[in-house]
């Protein structure tokens, strides 16, 4: 009961509360991003796309 008391009422007590809660909810973003994210289809990379010669505009390499 000690323990409880100490963590509700004093400022090293809150402070770890806040803590603890700030990073569980922290953890449920990264969470629930990763998951949407690995969800999504790809997006075709127009970067790589130049590279294998589909640019049509780059200057010719001599």
């Amino acid at each position: 009961m000690k323990l409880l008391n100490d963590l509700f009422s004093t400022d090293y007590g809150l402070m770890s509360i806040i803590g603890i809660g700030f990073m569980i909810c922290m953890a449920a973003f990264f969470v629930r991003m990763f998951l949407v994210k690995m969800n999504e289809p790809p997006q075709p990379n127009t970067a790589t796309k130049a590279l294998k010669g589909g640019g049509q505009n780059l200057p010719h390499p001599r």
